[in-house]
């Protein structure tokens, strides 16, 4: 009896030494992944990073964030040109230009490379698929903040950066809810390329210089907000909209002292970190081709697009979005 209920404990051992075994050997030790941002310097970005790497130290594979530390869509495309001289697992990318980037990607799927766009999209490229925020809806999020605030009449003035998908699809959110108020006017569209200073020096002209009559300003990315901000509380203007875009410190602060009346935020630290669990599975189970267009096969394996979804923060609920971003970096 004794014996075999030790066989039994040996035999219970090493099925326990076999399934643990084949977990661990579940990746490979050469797999190597990419995220390639456009600013790696930003806040947004990196909570990305945060996220892509959680998912790698959860899957014990090899992780690596590139891109230039300020926006540079010709770097950006420079860093992906280059991991596609190895021989990278997958990559993530962000595409600061989507026509810029889609022949670059369209070369990495040939190479048998699976790449998925996050946050930003190149529609028109053989991407797998994108994973992000519905941007158009985070635009009709925003419209309708700002037409309520301005009671629906006033002047606006648009810092974006344009034929950037994500931004162009916000603003049409904005154009279609605007549509619908005729006496909201979109008076000027402000291309910041990626500079802060631009929406700040354009903000000091317009109000302290120029004087315009501007009603409201309206901030597709990240950086406009806490800048218009700012040149309005240096000139001690009021009564002014200011509709930011996701959750820089500076903007929630903002937000606190009633300047922004609301942001936007979205959720980079899930795209990464999904996306990355996404390209592990398409390196464990492989496609029959990648260059097949999945995105119109109605037996897809795949979806066509993520949503990640998005808040808006206002002050009503600044202070527990702060919270809970706080707890969630510490974790």
């Amino acid at each position: 009896m004794v014996t075999a209920r030790k066989g039994a404990l040996l035999l219970i051992a090493l099925a326990l030494v076999l399934i643990l075994g084949g977990c661990a050997s579940q990746h490979d030790a050469d797999e190597n992944y990419y995220l390639v941002c456009a600013n790696t310097q930003i806040g947004y970005w990196q909570a990305a990073r945060a996220g892509f790497l959680k998912a790698a130290a959860q899957m014990k594979v090899k992780a690596e964030v590139v891109g230039p530390d300020t926006y540079d869509p010709k770097a950006q495309q420079l860093a992906f040109q280059k991991l596609l001289q190895g021989k990278p697992t997958g990559i993530l990318v962000s595409p600061a230009s989507p026509e810029l980037m889609r022949g670059d990607i369209e070369q990495a799927i040939a190479a048998g490379i699976p790449v998925i766009t996050i946050d930003s999209d190149s529609p028109d490229s053989k991407r797998l698929l994108f994973i992000g925020t519905n941007n158009y809806e985070a635009g009709v999020m925003g419209a309708k903040v700002a037409a309520g605030a301005m009671h629906g009449k006033g002047n606006v003035v648009i810092f974006t950066m344009p034929n950037q998908a994500n931004l162009d699809d916000r603003l049409r959110g904005y154009r279609d809810v605007f549509a619908s108020y005729p006496g909201l006017k979109i008076v000027r569209m402000v291309d910041i390329h990626g500079d802060p200073r631009v929406a700040f020096d354009t903000t000091e002209q317009i109000i302290g210089q120029k004087k315009e009559k501007v009603d409201g300003f309206v901030c597709l990315e990240a950086l406009a907000g806490k800048e218009v901000a700012n040149v309005l509380d240096r000139y001690h203007v009021a009564g002014k909209t200011v509709v930011a875009m996701d959750t820089d410190p500076d903007t929630l602060g903002w937000i606190k002292k009633g300047v922004i009346a609301a942001t936007i935020a979205q959720k980079p630290y899930t795209m990464a970190y999904v996306g990355l669990k996404m390209l592990d599975d398409l390196h464990h189970h492989k496609l029959s081709s990648l260059q097949q267009n999945w995105a119109q096969d109605p037996f897809s394996p795949l979806p066509a697009f993520v949503d990640t979804g998005a808040t808006l923060i206002d002050k009503n609920n600044v202070d527990g979005f702060i919270a809970a971003q706080k707890s969630a970096t510490a974790k």
